[in-house]
C-alpha cells in the first residue's frame, strides 16, 4: 500500500457508490424475503437452485451458529475492523489505474456491512439462495455473501494478472 492517501475523487473511494447500491439491494432482498416467505419455506427456481428463507447466527457455512450468542458481537467487531482496513486501502488506490482491485474491495465492504446490519438489527443473518446438485446442498447465502465472493474473486484475478504481468501490477502494491 502507498503511504499516502490520494484525493477522495481520484482514489478507490470512487467505487463506494457500488458498495452503497449492493447494500441497498442486499437489504431490500432480505426484507422482501421476510415479508413473502415463511421460515424454511422453499421454492425451486431451477433444478440446481432453490429460494428458502433461513437464518444464520454463525459465520460462513453456519460456523459457530450453535454458540450462546457471543458470536454476534465478535462478527460485528470483525466486520467493522475489516471494513475500516479496506476503506483505508481503497483511499490509497488510484481509481483510474486500479479499478479491478478497487471494485473487489468495494464489493467486500458492501457484503461485510450488509451482513453486519442484519446482525445488529436481528441478531442473525438472513440467507435465502440455496444452490445444490442432486442431494448435495451448498449452505444458503444472500446478496451480501455473493458480493464478498465476487469481490474476493476480483482480488484473485488482479493478483493473477499482476503475476502474469498483464496489467494488474500496480493495484496489489497500492501505489501509482
Amino acid at each position: 500500500m502507498s503511504s499516502t492517501a490520494l484525493p477522495a475523487a481520484a482514489s478507490g473511494w470512487r467505487w463506494l457508490p457500488l458498495s452503497a447500491a449492493v447494500i441497498v439491494l442486499d437489504q431490500l432482498s432480505k426484507v422482501w424475503m421476510v415479508h413473502h416467505f415463511f421460515f424454511l419455506e422453499r421454492v425451486r427456481l431451477l433444478p440446481v437452485l432453490d429460494i428458502v428463507l433461513t437464518y444464520n447466527t454463525g459465520a460462513a457455512f453456519s460456523m459457530l451458529a450453535g454458540a450462546s450468542g457471543w458470536q454476534r458481537w465478535v462478527f460485528v467487531a470483525l466486520a467493522l475492523a475489516v471494513v475500516v482496513v479496506l476503506l483505508v486501502w481503497l483511499r490509497r488506490l488510484a481509481a483510474a489505474t486500479q479499478g479491478l482491485i478497487a471494485c473487489g474491495l468495494a464489493l467486500i465492504v458492501a457484503g461485510a456491512l450488509g451482513n453486519m446490519l442484519d446482525r445488529l438489527r436481528l441478531g442473525h443473518v438472513i440467507d435465502f439462495i440455496w444452490a445444490h446438485w442432486g442431494e448435495h446442498y451448498f449452505p444458503a447465502f444472500n446478496v451480501a455473501d455473493s458480493a464478498i465472493t465476487v469481490g474476493a474473486g476480483l482480488l484473485l484475478l488482479d493478483a493473477w494478472l499482476e503475476a502474469r504481468g498483464g496489467g494488474g501490477g500496480r493495484s496489489a502494491r497500492g501505489g501509482a
